[in-house]
């Protein structure tokens, strides 16, 4: 089924038992994201709160935070969906008659690239010339956060130069009642139209699309290239054309079948601060100035949902959301790099901080080649840590990848670090550096080798060589994780520069709040947490003219450090509270 709307979707997903109706009041502070977050966990429905106190509009969360929803949002699996574009487009060159034939049903598939435009616009039954944001149940979704926020906005701009649209997904401080915050980063393509409209000193017109079909979710969340229209994408994504209509008070169009439409203006050289806000990497984001956003009309659906969903620590909904646009798109990277065989961004990381990449060696050093062209492309140049691995290897399983780290790796020769790279700029660990920058590793684990038959002996007590050790965890004979409870990079470099502990290739340590046991939890606290220019070290490191030179053993520094913000915890009233509802939630 190709859904245009919201609504028919989550109809869609009533009849299949897929949804989950509250009918009790509940509140857009706090209440809705604790809710949600234990849903998530627990592997259940999308959820439609039907009361939501303070406003008249229900929400609708946990839309996608399945992968059966997100296949009934596709019509089937997203990697199956990547690989016969891929194919399509290998087969089409050159093109021919034979080809397309071949090819039929993709060929028309393509065909629904081209948004249609459309007069009949359910998201402007009702225009609202004098807008109030405060009617809709915005939700405040942690503690600390600095206020409420539009979770899931699909902003539109136009490239002020060649009239090219991009739709994005920016965090929206609600300030009042007709402006909000615009968390636009250069590295995307709406910062770029703000860049271009500031440069020369315009306003940059700005239209938020809040609710749509969940093909254009997952479009506008995908990695698509710079310059690359999203209502595209989603039109294939859905195999239908993206229905668009002209917006009431701006020179660009907007989604017929949205919920809400807020149309508005971002001014140029006005900022605000805005922040702190809890993220997707399982802290808050700290406060900074950021463009805003001055709403000057609002239109809507004559009964609209309002949909929402939570970022913060892994898992949440964004983990399959995540999940899914990689999978349709990683077969794309194979036109650009045709030695690489698969990649893995792990949500555990927050997508960015871990990618997994396995490629063909074709000749000496050609994994460090795909790396580097990968830290050039797209939104990939964001990534943090890439781990190289042989075709065989299962990207997607962390053991395996440890395995062949276990097989392959020498730290004289496998090691890549690159400081002061860009960064995401929700990454708080390279602030030491610079805004937005930060360092990159680079780990080659490629040679099929052969797994070491002998096991790699440990101390009965790391105790003894670093006091403050809790517990710890040997992965595959090659990763040691260490919980330290006090003075962590002390352990750390105790531990890296032990003769007991020299046959270990890696050791990182990690803060009491982490669950070493739990691969999640594990994965999520050692990857957020280091900078790979500030927080690595080695039991011997030099400088051989300009050229670094390590051996021995590579220590991550993966602590809680002082100067980090908070790991997002929710209030616990509000975790009583919702003990208590809970019965009445799902009765």
């Amino acid at each position: 089924m190709a859904f245009t709307d919201l609504q028919s979707f989550l109809d869609h997903l009533d009849a299949n038992g897929e949804l989950h109706r509250i009918s009790v009041p509940v509140s857009p502070e706090l209440e809705i994201t604790e809710i949600a977050t234990r849903s998530v966990l627990e592997g259940g429905p999308a959820l439609l709160f039907e009361n939501v106190e303070g406003s008249a509009y229900p929400v609708a969360i946990n839309v996608l935070a399945s992968r059966k929803r997100v296949n009934m949002a596709l019509g089937g699996e997203p990697e199956e969906l990547g690989e016969r574009l891929l194919h399509f487009i290998q087969d089409m060159n050159p093109p021919s008659f034979k080809a397309i034939w071949r090819n039929r049903s993709m060929a028309k598939r393509m065909m629904n690239f081209r948004p249609k435009k459309s007069r009949k616009a359910p998201a402007q039954e009702v225009i609202e010339s004098n807008p109030d944001l405060g009617t809709m149940p915005i939700l405040k979704c942690w503690p600390g956060d600095g206020g409420r926020f539009v979770t899931l906005p699909l902003v539109h701009t136009v490239d002020q130069e060649i009239g090219i649209r991009n739709i994005g997904m920016y965090r929206m401080q609600v300030y009042d009642g007709q402006t909000t915050g615009m968390h636009i980063q250069i590295q995307r393509g709406g910062g770029v139209h703000h860049w271009q409209a500031e440069r020369a000193g315009r306003p940059l017109e700005m239209a938020v699309a809040i609710g749509g079909d969940p093909a254009l979710w997952l479009a506008t969340v995908a990695a698509l290239p710079e310059g690359f229209d999203e209502a595209a994408f989603a039109g294939f994504l859905r195999n239908a054309r993206t229905p668009m209509t002209k917006a009431k008070t701006l020179n660009m169009h907007v989604p017929s079948h949205a919920e809400f439409v807020l149309e508005g203006v971002v001014p140029p050289n006005v900022r605000r601060v805005e922040g702190p806000f809890g993220d997707h990497f399982g802290h808050y984001s700290e406060e900074a100035e950021f463009p805003i956003f001055q709403v000057k009309a609002i239109t809507r659906r004559r009964n609209p949902i309002y949909p929402a969903t939570v970022v913060g620590k892994p898992p949440q909904e964004d983990k399959f959301i995540g999940d899914a646009t990689q999978e349709v798109l990683k077969p794309l990277s194979k036109l650009v790099h045709p030695e690489l065989t698969d990649l893995w961004a792990y949500f555990e990381a927050g997508f960015h901080n871990l990618l997994v990449v396995s490629a063909e060696t074709r000749y000496e050093r050609e994994p460090l080649k795909t790396a580097l062209g990968l830290l050039g492309t797209g939104q990939l140049a964001l990534t943090k840590v890439i781990v190289l691995v042989d075709p065989d290897v299962n990207v997607r399983s962390f053991t395996r990848v440890v395995q062949a780290i276990r097989r392959n790796f020498d730290v004289q020769r496998d090691v890549q670090i690159i400081a002061r790279a860009p960064v995401d700029t929700l990454d708080f660990t390279g602030g030491a550096t610079t805004p937005m920058g930060g360092g990159k590793l680079i780990i080659d684990a490629t040679g099929r080798g052969q797994s070491p038959d002998t096991a790699v002996p440990l101390p009965g007590d790391l105790s003894a060589i670093a006091p403050g050790v809790m517990r710890s965890r040997f992965i595959e004979q090659t990763l040691l994780v260490v919980q330290v409870e006090n003075e962590p990079r002390r352990a750390l470099e105790a531990l890296v520069a032990s003769p007991l502990l020299s046959r270990v290739k890696m050791i990182a340590v990690v803060s009491p709040d982490i669950d070493i046991d739990d691969d999640t939890s594990l994965l999520w606290g050692i990857f957020t947490r280091f900078d790979p220019a500030q927080d690595l070290m080695f039991t011997n490191a030099e400088l051989r003219g300009p050229v670094p030179a390590y051996s021995g053993v590579m220590g991550i520094d993966a602590s809680l450090k002082s100067s980090y913000p908070r790991p997002l915890e929710m209030d616990p009233d509000v975790i009583r509270k919702v003990d208590r509802r809970w019965g009445e939630y799902f009765s």
